[in-house]
């Protein structure tokens, strides 16, 4: 019998606490910070920060760094004040921004679907790359 289990047995097969060739403990409390670790061969989910320069915000599952840009913040401000062409001139689009703010977004119409294919498309920035979601 056991000094630790007056039963004698170990119904659950496991080392007690503090004996030799106890595995690890599970990692309880809080997270252990440091970079990301790949999930397969070099792959990081969307948009994690992967340490890389070029790309400070990840990159896109094509493969194209991510934009400083975000996506809702564009489509906002052109829902919102469109018709200066504001949502534009955020991701770099000056001509197109131009065109808006000399026609009024359209009349409107142009501002507002421009905010709608903002925040439910694949936009860019005017570097060509990707807005973050």
């Amino acid at each position: 019998m056991s000094e630790q289990n007056p039963y004698g047995q170990n119904p659950y097969e496991q080392t007690p606490p503090g004996q030799p060739g106890q595995p690890g403990q599970p990692g309880y409390g809080y997270p252990q910070q440091g970079a990301p670790q790949p999930a397969a061969a070099g792959a990081y989910p969307p948009g994690t920060p992967t340490g890389d320069p070029n790309a400070p915000y990840g990159f896109s599952p094509q493969g194209q760094p991510y934009s400083a840009k975000s996506k809702v913040v564009a489509g906002v401000l052109q829902l919102c004040i469109g018709t200066l062409g504001i949502g534009r001139f955020y991701t770099g689009h000056t001509r197109m921004a131009l065109g808006q703010l000399f026609t009024c977004g359209g009349c409107g119409v142009w501002a507002l679907i421009d905010g709608i294919m903002l925040l439910t498309g694949d936009q860019t920035d005017a570097q060509g790359r990707p807005l973050r979601g």
